[in-house]
């Protein structure tokens, strides 16, 4: 069974492996012997760069996986709820351990996230789907002191990627959350399920959106982050789609593969500036409306959105962002193809 196999690697790589300063420049500052991996440092200000609070984490029993905790990190020195991002993990990535960097970055600007495990192994589709959902919902339930629901984010990566989309639709229109401000931000995205083509076209009026690929990803075909990202009642004003290619720089390899991002295997400055950088922007400009920082997130291939750091005069590849993607490899690259049995979106193969 395919989908066993990417739990296979997916495990394998785990283990292994506000408000803010509205310039958007990414111009590197100067060599910052800091912790990232790589010779270009976190960035110093503006979007990414890490925020002042104290990250603090609660945990509580998952309802549905018997022995696993839902972890939520918080910012500990603020009082009263904060909006808050529902974030759903790649196979294998059932401990929050596993992109620690982004869970404390998030709660650093002043942001609640909450992390919900499902199995890996001996679960169905439905099952994994239903452990999400339960998780995020009982959350909300726990704790109204940190978790703002007017103001609310899905994110997820690979199949936590794919089914961000049914778990935004079921809380932005099911229970309707997000009055306040909402977004999706889908990276390297697997199969998608429990949504349909009506569904997809009835996200709210508010709603935004960031599908991120990247081009050394040779596990989940692009064509399904095309898919979903075709096929839904965002306006492109409101949308982008964002390839990352790898770089070079200073004799290290920025490799933009399916793990990307991923603190366990290479926590650098592609978290930063091709992940952290564009959220920032991104809740910055959902929660409070702040045209610079569309300029950022969404900037339909603005300078500011685009431009990545450089190091000693060699810049990193710039992200290529677009309203009108078209897949680059044939389908045959990839472990899990659009076209396979297993997609019920197979229609939409390009």
């Amino acid at each position: 069974m395919r989908i066993f196999t990417l739990s296979i690697l997916l495990l394998l790589t785990s283990l292994t492996s506000c408000q803010n300063n509205d310039d958007p420049t990414t111009t590197a500052d100067p060599y910052i012997d800091d912790d990232l991996a790589g010779p270009i440092s976190r960035p110093q200000s503006g979007y990414g760069a890490d925020g002042t609070h104290t990250a603090a984490k609660v945990s509580f029993a998952s309802p549905l996986y018997a022995g696993k905790k839902v972890d939520i990190f918080y910012p500990q020195d603020m009082t009263g709820p904060r909006p808050t991002i529902f974030y759903s993990h790649p196979y294998g990535g059932e401990e929050s351990e596993y992109n620690i960097g982004l869970f404390e970055f998030i709660a650093k600007k002043g942001y609640t996230v909450v992390f919900a495990p499902y199995p890996t192994f001996g679960a169905s589709i439905d099952e994994r789907y239903s452990t999400l959902w339960e998780s995020f919902s009982e959350a909300v339930s726990k704790y109204p002191a940190i978790i703002d629901t007017t103001q609310v984010g899905f994110m997820g990566h690979s199949f936590g990627g794919g089914a961000s989309f049914a778990l935004a639709h079921r809380g932005f229109i099911d229970r309707g959350w997000g009055e306040n401000g909402r977004f999706i931000f889908a990276m390297a995205q697997w199969y998608s399920f429990q949504i349909t083509d009506q569904e997809l076209m009835e996200f709210p009026a508010n709603t935004k959106l960031i599908s991120q690929i990247y081009d050394d990803d040779d596990t989940n075909d692009h064509r399904l982050a095309i898919d979903l990202f075709e096929h839904n009642n965002i306006p492109d004003a409101e949308k982008d789609f964002i390839l990352i290619r790898k770089s070079v720089i200073g004799g290290y390899t920025y490799i933009a593969d399916h793990v990307l991002p991923n603190s366990r295997s290479a926590y650098d400055a592609y978290d930063y500036y091709g992940v952290y950088r564009l959220l920032d922007a991104l809740i910055d400009y959902s929660f409070h409306n702040n045209a610079a920082a569309k300029n950022v997130a969404l900037g339909n291939g603005s300078t500011e959105q685009v431009t990545m750091p450089s190091y000693q005069g060699v810049a990193m590849s710039p992200l290529e962002v677009t309203d009108n993607p078209v897949p680059q490899y044939p389908q045959g690259k990839y472990e899990f193809s659009c076209g396979a049995s297993t997609n019920e979106r197979g229609q939409y193969c390009q």
